[in-house]
């Protein structure tokens, strides 16, 4: 059977088979060291069981030596022996009964005077090393000796033993009587060598071992079996059935709910997980109740859009037009009235100062008419950037040269500032002459008599930074950011007292940002004013994607997304690219 056969038949899970590795793991080690350490015992005790036997069966060789000697000749025996003769009999006696049924042995005593070199090998271990008492051995069981455990005591008598053996009719009796005299401390005799066969042993510890193992896998494997019922009913099936449910959840079966009765803590898990479906059901219907609101609010804010896009347009042919057709008749006028004054015969006073007024208000209204046409350019995207390589000074020095009369007209010193090495600019200067042209006039203009206007020219490597600065009136903190809004200009008295169209600003910031680049304020009400106008070193065309550049038929199509009337605008003649002196 394979594995995965195996595993749909139980329908084990990850979560089953990980309990079952980690708990089966644990039970083997504990329950392998626990009957490891219970077998390392119980074979430690049957070891010394098989070494307090080899100690009495010493015990019993010796008095069984006795026994023999002392009963060849029992007519030399004083009373005294006789009765420790009896009482080594009834040892013996006794001795026999504390052995095992059917034990194989066989005792040897090895006397000190021994001339055999294996029992001198033998005496020598225990000469050498006297407080050496007793050794025991484990041999291979050969095929012609039974016996495989071998026991050895060496054999030592105090000043009692020395006597007796003394004795002239116990030194004739035996090999043990010693030669050392009884003052002379314990006297060595001999080494008892006990050999016994310990496969009954054996096979009884085979046997234990074999029953601890069997009894250790039928443990491991009983556990095994209940904790995979402890694990499968109790533990895995409500975490399979959580995930039953939220797997219905997730393919939008939102009336599921889990039904878990346990009475523990999965019970309170599947009430909280009841808790939290309909917490996200009611939080689903409030987010649908807002995305619907919010659908209707982005197709009014796409249909009022629509309607701005249509009327900025109309607004933008309309100032087109109406400028283009102003300043045809303007221009007439400007002329006509250069005429007049050059006439014959030369016109009055009076006349020559209608004449002027009217010269001085054209000119008004047609510098308005000329930011008008530019404004609108520069918001349509139909502004031409023109690059050239110039120096920026050569614009610097033509344009102070140019209002360095108007500045001394109201006494105003008028300076600039250059820094050295400022390296050739490939920019329009067209547009960069028309912003200082705008700047500079806004300077002088609010600047009082007396005062003071500078042009501050900078580069920090890859930007040209150019800086106009006046002591004139400043601008309040509250109308820095109103500045540069079209027709738009601040509420001071002075500004009332000088006319402008409120576009001059307008038009610096739409330059700067045709260049690539912007404009900065800082100022102080009554101290005076900075303007700085950062554009790149060198100019980079960029391709912008202005709204009414879009094809007509897209524009239709997102009139009739969001409902939104559209009709093409009326096209109007461009005009024609006119040059003039500011």
């Amino acid at each position: 059977m394979s594995y995965r056969r195996f595993k749909r038949l139980l329908g084990e899970t990850y979560l089953e088979r990980k309990c079952l590795l980690l708990f089966g793991t644990a039970s083997l080690l504990l329950i392998t060291g626990s009957f490891w350490y219970y077998a390392w015992m119980t074979e430690g005790l049957v070891y010394d069981q098989a070494r307090m036997t080899g100690r009495l069966l010493v015990y019993q060789a010796l008095l069984r030596l006795h026994l023999d000697k002392w009963g060849e000749d029992l007519a030399k025996l004083d009373p005294n022996q006789r009765e420790l003769l009896q009482q080594m009999q009834q040892r013996i006696t006794g001795l026999s009964r504390c052995f095992p049924e059917g034990l194989l042995y066989k005792s040897e005593i090895i006397p000190a005077s021994s001339n055999d070199p294996q029992h001198q090998a033998v005496l020598q271990e225990f000469q050498a090393n006297p407080e050496r008492r007793e050794t025991d051995l484990y041999l291979e069981t050969a095929a012609d000796s039974p016996y495989n455990y071998i026991f050895r005591a060496a054999l030592w008598g105090d000043h009692r033993c020395i006597r007796c053996h003394q004795q002239e009719h116990v030194r004739t009796l035996g090999t043990l009587a010693p030669h050392a005299a009884p003052e002379e401390g314990p006297a060595f005799f001999g080494v008892a060598n006990i050999a016994m066969s310990t496969q009954e042993l054996d096979s009884e510890i085979h046997k234990n071992r074999a029953i601890l193992i069997a009894t250790a896998f039928v443990t491991v494997l009983l556990l095994m079996s209940g904790s995979y019922l402890i694990v499968r009913y109790v533990i895995v099936k409500p975490v399979k059935h959580l995930k039953e449910v939220s797997d219905a959840i997730s393919a939008g079966q939102l009336n599921v709910r889990s039904e878990i009765q346990t009475g523990d803590e999965f019970e309170d898990l599947s009430h909280a997980f009841n808790r939290m479906i309909r917490t996200l059901v009611s939080m689903q219907d409030q987010l649908r109740r807002v995305n619907a609101d919010l659908d209707r609010k982005v197709d009014e804010l796409a249909q009022a859009n629509m309607a701005l896009y249509q009327s900025n347009k109309l607004k933008d042919d309309f100032l087109a037009t109406v400028s283009h057709e102003l300043r045809t008749p303007l221009n007439s006028i400007l002329g006509f009235s250069e005429v007049l004054l050059s006439s014959e015969p030369p016109l009055s006073e009076k006349q020559q100062r209608w004449v002027k007024n009217i010269q001085t208000s054209g000119q008004q209204l047609l510098n308005l008419i000329n930011d008008v046409l530019d404004l609108a350019k520069m918001e349509a995207g139909r502004m031409e950037v023109r690059v050239e390589q110039f120096h920026p000074s050569e614009i610097v020095d033509a344009m102070l040269n140019m209002f360095r009369p108007l500045a001394e007209k109201k006494n105003i010193a008028l300076t600039s500032e250059i820094e050295v090495g400022i390296p050739p600019a490939k920019q329009d200067p067209s547009k960069i002459q028309q912003i200082l042209w705008n700047l500079l006039s806004n300077a002088i203009k609010f600047t009082p008599e007396g005062g003071r206007v500078s042009v501050r020219v900078e580069t920090d490597g890859a930007h040209l930074i150019l800086s106009v600065s006046d002591t004139g009136i400043g601008i309040a903190p509250e109308d820095q950011g109103k500045v540069f809004e079209k027709f738009r200009q601040v509420g001071q008295a002075l500004t009332r007292e000088q006319s402008g169209t409120g576009l001059g600003l307008s038009i610096v910031r739409e330059l700067a940002k045709l260049l690539g680049g912007n404009v900065g304020l800082k100022s102080e009400l009554g101290r005076g004013s900075t303007f700085t106008v950062t554009v790149p070193l060198h100019w980079e065309a960029t391709s912008p994607v202005p709204v009414d550049s879009l094809e007509p038929s897209m524009l239709a199509s997102l009139a009739g997304r969001y409902g939104a009337p559209w009709r093409p605008a009326k096209e109007t003649p461009r005009p024609p690219e006119e040059t003039h002196d500011d």
